[in-house]
């Protein structure tokens, strides 16, 4: 089975860009999509998903902004959207939507930013702890559970490009970076790192500033987290540069398991 997480910096510009593509070469069975910024019927009348996939949409209220969508070829419930977090409790940007395929569970999610002022890394961190609190829930479930998606925090060191140069920059924080360690001692793996091993990057994201897409000077953002059912069934993991140089500023993150 495999399952791709992948931030398309809004889903019109994505498919202008090549998405189906991608789609279509990767051939996964889930994909989760973050950053949509847009509504199903504001997508190109011309477009579908491959024949065979379903979709279920989870959109921001406010209108190109935010938002995710599982599609999925296998059978696919809605099990919950959003994490009921005290700022945002019927997730009205669109930052979590839960699915279960099978005895498999998804929580497709896209962890708000704190890059644009003082207010909205304040935001972000009181969702952390929420999110943190919601997903305790399901670590310890015999069914295998992975919490996937645009988490907008690099881990470690290994993790981002140049660690002494962003160290009081959002997303690499020591605040954002010790909850990030404490979510993974509560249970969860970083499943991708698990199976590369250490070592710098690869990376999932790229400014569009500069040379840092040309030069690799990038960050890993995107994650596929797996409580220990989940995490013992994986067989292979990899991030597609190729896709975050194409299509989005983010990079798909590629998942087989043995399901």
């Amino acid at each position: 089975m495999r399952i791709v997480t992948w931030n398309l910096n809004g889903i019109r510009a994505a498919i202008r860009k090549g998405l189906d593509g991608f789609i279509e070469n990767i051939d996964a069975d889930v994909w989760m999509f973050q950053e949509i910024r847009a509504l199903p019927e504001q997508l190109p009348k011309e477009w579908s998903l491959p024949e065979g996939m379903e979709a279920i949409w989870h959109p921001a209220e406010k209108k190109g902004y935010s938002g995710v969508s599982t599609c999925s070829r296998i059978d696919m419930l809605e099990s919950d959207r959003g994490i009921n977090a005290r700022n945002d409790p019927e997730d009205k940007e669109g930052r979590m939507l839960l699915t279960q395929h099978g005895d498999l569970i998804l929580a497709n999610t896209y962890l708000p930013s704190g890059s644009s002022k003082e207010e909205r890394q304040l935001w972000k961190e009181d969702w952390m702890e929420d999110y943190l609190e919601w997903a305790l829930q399901f670590v310890d479930s015999e069914k295998p559970v992975i919490l996937a998606g645009d988490l907008n925090i690099c881990h470690t060191e290994d993790d981002i490009w140049n660690p002494a140069g962003n160290k009081n920059t959002s997303g690499f924080l020591p605040n954002e970076r010790e909850w990030f360690t404490r979510l993974l001692d509560s249970g969860w793996r970083d499943i991708f790192r698990e199976y590369r091993g250490p070592g710098k990057g690869p990376y999932s994201w790229w400014s569009n500033r500069g040379r840092a897409r040309l030069e690799d000077k990038g960050w890993r953002i995107d994650y596929l987290l797996g409580n220990n059912a989940a995490a013992s069934l994986v067989k292979h993991v990899e991030i597609m540069r190729e896709g975050g140089l194409v299509v989005s500023d983010h990079a798909p993150v590629i998942l087989d398991i043995e399901l």
